[in-house]
């Protein structure tokens, strides 16, 4: 099956060969019995090599399927055969900047950071479940959703600052408390129904009365921070370790939130069972953090540190 798909999508059977470490006659035999197991023809041979027949071109989005689903089978019971993948809110996010002063202290490890495109972290936590990636910084906040055989464990907690424009009120202090926030209009839009911020900003809002308004799309960071420097009314946060880039005029500022401290708590999500041998050295790195000011504020669903 492997030979079929990559003969098909090179064109050449001494190419396939070539990468699949055998002989080109080994390739011609494993098709041919292939296609008499089917009763079909799946290729052509051409000047330039060999085409797909119909036939061809109608099995083979399935072969791929089948090859992609026996890598995924050899690597949940080999994950270190392959990079450690780990999946992180944003590549301008805490988790991914930690993930980059791990891989720099560490360059020699094999690490591929990504982004799933979900909001709930119950499908990021099917994505490790599946062996579609090795890690995610997820926080499912009610852990009894949590498939059985995927466990979370506290990562880090990342210091929330408040990011104002300079004609704001409170753009000259140095530290502030969450009651002095309180009235202010603390926008943070796009937060999404289902979500671990949504479920943060809420308890957030209430322990503390705070007014936070997720009124909007988000039509991205660079809309927001345009409009925190022209208003003199709008404010955000934003975490101390996340990463944001801003024209010099805008003037921004982040003000650390102090007595307590307001922690976003992240946490990891991986296997229960055999998790890839690359993700321990990433737990003792986010573990070897330097401690957050005291007191603290987390949210009730936190894991223990």
């Amino acid at each position: 099956m492997r030979s079929f798909v990559r003969a098909s999508e090179l064109g050449q059977l001494q190419q396939a060969a070539d990468e699949l470490g055998v002989t080109q006659q080994a390739v011609s035999k494993r098709i041919a019995a292939l296609e008499r197991e089917l009763d079909v023809r799946l290729f052509t041979r051409t000047a330039r090599g060999v085409e797909l027949t119909l036939d061809g071109q109608a099995f083979l989005p399935h072969a791929r399927d089948v090859v992609a689903g026996v890598d995924r089978a050899v690597a949940a019971v080999r994950p270190g055969s392959r990079a450690l993948r780990i999946d992180v809110l944003g590549l301008r996010s805490a988790q991914a900047v930690v993930l980059h002063d791990y891989w720099r202290s560490y360059p020699e490890t094999n690490l591929d950071v990504v982004t799933l495109r979900v909001d709930d972290p119950r499908e990021a936590a099917a994505a490790v479940q599946a062996g579609d990636i090795d890690a995610s910084f997820r926080s499912v906040t009610d852990p009894a959703t949590l498939p059985r055989d995927v466990r979370m464990i506290h990562a880090f907690d990342s210091p929330l600052e408040l990011l104002v424009g300079p004609r704001h009120p409170l753009a000259s202090a140095r530290t502030l408390t969450p009651q002095r926030l309180r009235g202010h209009r603390i926008w943070v839009p796009g937060i999404a129904p289902r979500s671990e911020w949504a479920d943060f900003y809420d308890q957030l809002a209430t322990d503390f009365d705070l007014r936070i308004d997720a009124a909007g799309p988000h039509f991205g960071d660079e809309v927001l921070l345009d409009i925190l420097a022209d208003t003199a009314d709008v404010a955000t946060l934003v975490g101390s370790r996340d990463r944001y880039l801003w024209p010099v005029n805008h003037d921004l500022r982040r003000i650390p939130i102090v007595d307590p401290t307001l922690a976003y708590p992240l946490s990891l999500l991986l296997p229960r069972a055999n998790p890839h041998p690359g993700l321990r050295a990433v737990i003792d790195h986010v573990a070897g953090l330097a401690p957050l000011p005291t007191p603290m504020w987390r949210p009730s669903w936190a894991p223990a540190t």
